[in-house]
C-alpha cells in the first residue's frame, strides 16, 4: 500500500525524548512480511530464485549454486534449454528489461562444472529401496532427491543411454553432450544405481521380487504421432523422434537429401529443421497449418531457424505426396481464428518429408497393473500426491497431464520424490500454501538506475549454417554477477535500512545482520513512510486492531 498524502508528518529533533508514546494515534500499523516474488512462482522446477541470486550478486557463486540445487539437480542443463518462464514474470521487464536468470543459472552450473563442486547430502540412510523407471529429466530428478533425502535408488532406462529427451529431443547445439554427461554423471555419483539398456515390463515383479518399496515411472514420449496423407507414390518419410534420435545413436547422420520438408510447428519441428540445415541440405522447409502467432515454438526458435536459412510456409497443410512432389493447400483464418482449406494448391518439391506432429508415451506395460487408470490420450491418472492407483506407484513428466519440457519434468521429479519420501515414512506430504505475489505494483522502483540485461553472446552465422558447435554462448564473471545485482528483491527484506533511516519516530529497531528488523509500536504512530520508502515492498499496512 502506498500513501501519497501522509497523515503525520513529524520528525524528531536529535535529543528529543521518546517519553511520550505515540502508539495510540494508529489506525493502521505496518508489519513485515516475505512476499512471493513473481520468478519463483513462475518456475515449473519450484526454484527459490531471488534466494540463489542473492547469493550470486554477493559474489558468493558456490553457495548461489548449492541453493539452487536444493531445487533443480541440473542447472548447466536448464540454463540453456529452459523457456524461462521465470522471465516472462519478472518485474524488471517493467523498468528495463527482465534478470536473464537463465543466464546467471548456466553461469552458476558451468562454474560448479569446473570447480568440482558436489551437492550436499546431509539425510541418513532411511533403508527404504526405490525403483525409477526412465532415465529423462523426471526420473533423474527424482533419483537425485530421493537419495538426498536417504533412500537407495535404482533407476531402470530401456534406452543406451541416459537423459532421455534431453539427449534424444534437444540438438547438440543447443545442449552440448559434454554439459549434459557431467550433470548426469554427478548424480550418478551420489549412489544412484543406473541400468541402463534395461526395459521394465512388469511393475509388480518389482515390488514382489525385486524388493522396491516405492517405484516411480517417468517414461518420455518417444513415440512419434502419426498422419494419413494421400500418396501415389511416396518418396522418404521420417518422423523427427527418429531423425533426433538417430543423430545421438546412429552409425552415420540420417540421409535427409538436398531439400526437406518439415511438417510441423512445434519446438521439436524447428530443431529438425535447423539440423537439417546443418547436415547440409540446401533448402530445408517448415510446413505449418497455422499461423505464426499460433504455433507452438517458442518465438526465438523459429526467429533462431529463419537466420539459419529455414523456410516457413505458415498456413499451409500438406495434401498429396507424388514422390517428390508435394501438393500444399493453402489456408485462410475463420472469424474464429481458425485455419479454413481455401482450394487453392500450391506445389514444393523436396527429397524427403519430417512429421514432427508430437510425441506420445508408451503405457503399454501399466495397463495390466491393479488400479492404473490410463486416459485415452495415453497419459496416466494420479492423485495430488503422484501416486496411481496403485499403492506405492508414482507417475510423474510425459507421463501425466501437463506442459512436455525439460523444466517441468524436474520439478515432477522433485514433487514426486517429496510425495515418495512422505509415503515411505508413513506421511502425507501438503504442499505449504502460498504467500501473497510481490506485484510490480508493492515495488518503489525510484531507487532503481536503469541496467539493461547483459546479451549473451552467438556463433556467427556461418559456423551455425555448418556446425552443431553450441549457438548461445555464456556469460562471463562480471556480465553474470551484473546481471544478479539487477534483481529487486521482489517482496522480500535484503536490508537496506531505508525504513530504519526514514522512520520519524525511531520505530524501527535493527535486529543485527541477517535478521532484520522489527517494529516498536509503542512510538510508531502509522504514517506509512517506511511502506512508501521500501523499495521491494516487504512492508504493508494493516488495520488497526481494535
Amino acid at each position: 500500500m502506498k500513501h501519497d498524502k501522509l497523515p503525520f508528518a513529524i520528525t524528531l529533533n536529535p535529543g528529543t525524548s521518546l517519553a511520550n508514546q505515540t502508539g495510540t494515534w494508529r489506525t493502521e500499523r505496518p508489519v513485515y512480511l516475505d512476499r512471493l516474488p513473481p520468478c519463483n512462482n513462475a518456475c515449473p522446477a519450484g526454484e527459490n530464485i531471488q534466494a540463489w541470486l542473492a547469493h550470486a550478486e554477493e559474489g558468493d557463486y558456490a553457495e548461489a549454486w548449492q541453493t539452487l540445487m536444493a531445487d533443480n539437480p541440473m542447472p548447466a542443463v536448464m540454463g540453456r534449454v529452459c523457456y524461462h518462464p521465470c522471465e516472462t514474470a519478472c518485474n524488471r521487464a517493467a523498468l528495463d528489461e527482465p534478470v536473464s536468470i537463465h543466464a546467471v543459472e548456466r553461469f552458476l552450473g558451468d562454474f560448479a562444472r569446473e570447480k568440482g563442486l558436489v551437492p550436499r547430502v546431509e539425510a541418513e540412510p532411511s533403508g527404504k529401496r526405490v525403483l525409477i523407471v526412465g532415465a529423462g529429466p523426471s526420473g533423474l530428478s527424482a533419483a537425485y532427491h530421493l537419495t538426498r533425502m536417504g533412500h537407495q535408488v535404482t533407476i531402470r532406462e530401456a534406452g543406451p543411454m541416459a537423459g532421455g529427451m534431453m539427449r534424444f529431443g534437444i540438438p547438440k547445439y543447443r545442449l552440448p553432450r559434454d554439459v549434459l554427461d557431467e550433470e548426469i554423471q554427478r548424480i550418478l555419483d551420489m549412489g544412484v544405481t543406473l541400468e541402463l539398456n534395461t526395459k521394465v515390463e512388469n511393475i509388480e515383479a518389482a515390488f514382489n521380487d525385486d524388493g522396491f518399496d516405492a517405484v516411480f515411472v517417468a517414461v518420455g514420449a518417444h513415440l512419434a504421432k502419426r498422419i494419413d496423407i494421400p500418396a501415389n507414390a511416396a518418396g522418404r518419410i521420417l518422423d523427427a523422434v527418429s531423425v533426433l534420435r538417430d543423430m545421438e545413436v546412429g552409425d552415420s547422420p540420417p540421409q535427409l537429401g538436398r531439400r526437406v520438408i518439415v511438417y510441423g510447428g512445434g519446438n521439436t519441428a524447428m530443431d529438425v529443421a535447423r539440423t537439417a540445415k546443418r547436415l547440409g541440405a540446401e533448402e530445408a522447409m517448415v510446413v505449418y497449418r497455422r499461423t505464426r502467432d499460433d504455433m507452438p515454438a517458442h518465438e526465438f526458435e523459429a526467429q533462431e531457424a529463419e537466420e539459419e536459412g529455414v523456410m516457413i510456409h505458415w498456413l499451409r497443410t500438406i495434401k498429396q505426396i507424388d514422390e517428390t512432389t508435394f501438393t500444399v493447400e493453402k489456408m485462410v483464418l475463420d472469424e474464429n481464428k481458425r485455419p479454413q482449406p481455401t482450394g487453392e494448391f500450391e506445389t514444393l518439391e523436396a527429397d524427403s518429408l519430417v512429421l514432427a506432429l508430437g510425441q506420445d508415451v508408451d503405457t503399454t506395460f501399466l495397463e495390466a497393473v491393479p488400479g492404473v487408470e490410463i486416459a485415452r490420450d495415453g497419459v496416466v491418472q494420479v492423485n495430488r500426491q503422484m501416486m496411481t492407483g496403485r499403492e506405492g506407484l508414482f507417475a510423474g513428466g510425459d507421463m501425466v497431464p501437463s506442459e512436455r519440457t525439460v523444466t517441468v519434468a524436474i520439478g515432477h521429479g522433485k514433487k514426486a520424490a517429496r510425495n515418495i519420501d512422505a509415503w515411505l515414512r508413513g506421511e502425507r506430504y501438503e504442499k505449504p500454501p502460498k504467500a501473497e505475489l510481490a506485484g510490480f505494483e508493492f515495488l518503489n522502483t525510484w531507487y532503481y538506475d536503469d541496467a539493461p540485461q547483459r546479451v549473451q553472446g552467438q556463433l556467427d552465422l556461418v559456423r551455425r549454417q555448418s556446425s552443431f558447435d553450441e549457438v548461445l554462448q555464456g556469460l562471463n564473471e562480471d556480465n553474470a554477477l551484473f546481471e544478479a545485482r539487477r534483481c529487486l528483491s521482489c517482496g522480500n527484506c535484503f536490508e537496506c535500512d531505508n525504513c530504519y533511516g526514514i522512520c520519524p519516530d525511531n520505530a524501527v529497531v535493527k535486529l543485527g545482520p541477517g535478521s532484520r528488523f522489527r517494529f516498536d509500536y509503542d512510538y510508531c504512530k502509522g504514517c506509512g513512510i517506511c511502506v512508501a520508502e521500501c523499495p521491494c515492498g516487504a512492508i504493508k499496512m494493516v488495520p488497526e486492531e481494535v
